[in-house]
This record gives C-alpha cells, structure tokens and sequence, in this order.
C-alpha cells in the first residue's frame, strides 16, 4: 500500500501532466500568447495559484510544453537508422497525433523573434534537425545506398523546409490532401537520393 506522502506525489504529477496537456491544446487553438494561466488553470481545473504551485511563471509552463512535445517526438522517433524510412513515419503523427503537430508549428511561428521565449530552443531544434538529415545522407551515401553527387548540406534543409512548410499549410488549411502530397514527395527525393534515381 502507497504511503500517504508517494500517493501525494504521485497526485501532484497527474495534476502537473494535466496542467501542461490542456495547456498544449490551448495553444494549438488560440497561439500561446492569447492564452492566459487563468484559462490554463480554468480548464485543467485548478485554481491559478494551484497552477503558479507547479509552474513558477508561464515562460516555465511554455518550456514544459515544448519538453512534453519533445518527448513525444522522441517515443515516436523511428530507430531504423535509414533516412527514407524515419522520414516515411512523420505522415502517421498527423493521423495519430495532430495537436502535436499543430502545437510544434504554432510554438515555431510565435517564437520567431530573436527575444521570443522559445526563439533560442527552437532555432537549436530546428538546427539539429537539419544536422540529422545531413548525417543520414551521408550515412546512406558511406553505404552506397545513396548518390555521391548529392549535396548532403543542401538536400537537408530542403526537407526539413518542406516539412515545416507542410505542416503550417496543413494547420492553416486542414482540407488539403496531406497523403498524396507527402507520399509524392517522398517519391520524388527517393528518386534524387537513391542510386535507382540515375536510371
């Protein structure tokens, strides 16, 4: 049986994990900047000094977010360590999880000031990002999987260009057939990528 001060513990992170999940939804639906603590706290049923308990200020209950989507990110993450499988997976997180996908561009677009909150985190992210395709063209061109000719650095900012860029215009417009465009790019860089594309 819990003793009394764990089963405190354990209350108080359900509560933490709720604030910071309606604090995603309501973000994705309003932008982070017109979003209160007080609509946070409202909708996660508690008052905003229960909130302020667990988050100090709102730029920590933002950092939190940002984690909590990171760390969905990361559950999600294929561990294939081929660069056309991991990227074929990114179309599942719209069907499964399209907040998430919502939350991160919306968290992108508000925070593109240099003196944003999340400015700097996002601008590592999304530099990391662009690391890890480069590597992983590299990687199948070290194989042989991949063209030589290909220009790692280049191809990698076009494809996270081409993700995010997707995923705003699917934000903005939810009706646009999402399946067909992801799957013909995917086609068309395979065909750029892969030594079959010379043929």
């Amino acid at each position: 049986m819990p003793r009394p001060y764990a089963a405190q513990l354990a209350k108080g992170e359900d509560r933490r994990q709720r604030i910071v999940s309606v604090a995603q939804r309501l973000v994705v639906q309003n932008g982070w900047r017109n979003t209160s603590l007080a609509q946070i706290a409202k909708n996660a049923g508690v008052s905003t000094a229960g909130l302020l308990h667990h988050f100090e200020s709102k730029e920590q209950l933002l950092n939190a977010v940002a984690d909590a989507r990171d760390a969905d990110d990361l559950a999600h993450a294929s561990r294939s360590g081929d660069l056309l499988a991991q990227l074929s997976g990114v179309l599942h997180r719209f069907d499964e999880s399209p907040d998430v996908v919502g939350l991160f561009t919306v968290l992108l677009i508000e925070n593109l000031e240099p003196d944003a909150p999340l400015h700097d985190r996002l601008l590592h992210r999304s530099r990391v990002a662009v690391d890890t395709v480069e590597t992983g063209i590299r990687r199948g061109q070290r194989a042989g999987k991949y063209r030589r000719d290909v220009d790692p650095a280049t191809k990698a900012v076009e494809v996270i260009a081409f993700l995010n860029g997707m995923e705003t215009l699917w934000l903005l417009d939810r009706s646009i057939p999402i399946h067909q465009v992801f799957t013909e790019y995917m086609r068309s860089l395979s065909q750029q990528l892969t030594l079959a594309g010379t043929g």
